[in-house]
């Protein structure tokens, strides 16, 4: 299995701190959000690489940060450069997944990240779920609240996980299951990907794809449960960096009584 961690955005709503350095590598409690994902895929033995797609703003970025990371991981990282420059030639996440899957010849099952979510769930749960069905898997989190909902893809799933409803940013949520920026694609299904670009659909928020895959053949889904953050703007990194500042405090008091 390989992994794609999309990180080809410009975060402009993060100004002026994603001016010069993205999104994925700002500090949460002091180190990179990144780092978080990382630490997430690690124990996940089928992944044995880890792509990173980036634009050519910042690449550079990227590539000093992978340098450095390449030596506390036994996945190898290959950061890519999608060669666009701005928010008004980028290639959308869905285009530069299907550029990915083509330069790198990616014959393998994926599963796809955005490099600005943190979640705290196994993902180990979530490829043993994948490999259960054998079919494209998306993660899914109750948000509790309707009004809240109406801000990401809303999810329906039968009994059987099996998606039978998908609507981007509806005005009236038919539930809370809201899609995060986590799928799962078998390699059998990656053909999908071009298909859905060829038919001219919108090539950026990677939930459209899913929103049209699960009318063309059987997608399922995995609720979890537990802290998740969509790092979209500076209120939810500011509350990312109280929770994780606050879970560090404790962990390092509880090794400071372990040792006593």
């Amino acid at each position: 299995m390989k992994a794609l961690i999309l990180a080809a955005g410009y975060a402009t709503r993060l100004y002026p701190l994603t001016k010069d350095n993205p999104k994925p590598l700002l500090p949460v409690a002091g180190k990179p959000m990144l780092n978080y994902i990382m630490e997430r895929i690690e124990p996940v033995d089928a992944i044995d690489v880890v792509y990173i797609v980036t634009n050519n703003r910042f690449f550079r970025n990227f590539e000093d940060w992978a340098e450095i990371y390449q030596h506390v991981t036994k996945k190898r990282i290959e950061v890519i450069n999608d060669g666009t420059m701005s928010e008004h030639d980028r290639k959308g996440a869905i285009g530069d997944m299907k550029f990915v899957i083509e330069k790198e010849k990616i014959n393998d099952d994926l599963i796809v990240i955005g490099g600005d979510n943190l979640f705290e769930f196994n993902i180990q749960d979530v490829v043993d779920f994948f490999y259960d069905k054998n079919e494209p898997v998306v993660v899914l989190h109750d948000v509790k609240h309707h009004d809240l909902a109406k801000r990401f893809g809303v999810v329906e799933i039968d009994g059987n996980e099996k998606l039978i409803g998908f609507v981007e940013k509806p005005e009236k949520p038919k539930s809370t299951l809201i899609a995060i920026c986590l799928y799962l694609y078998p390699k059998k299904d990656l053909h999908y990907i071009d298909q859905y670009l060829r038919l001219g659909k919108n090539p950026d928020a990677p939930g459209r794809l899913i929103e049209w895959l699960h009318t063309v053949r059987h997608v399922y889904g995995f609720v979890f449960e537990g802290e998740w953050f969509d790092i979209g703007d500076h209120e939810k990194l500011r509350e990312a960096n109280e929770l994780y500042e606050k879970k560090s405090k404790e962990k390092k008091k509880e090794s400071k009584s372990g040792k006593k």
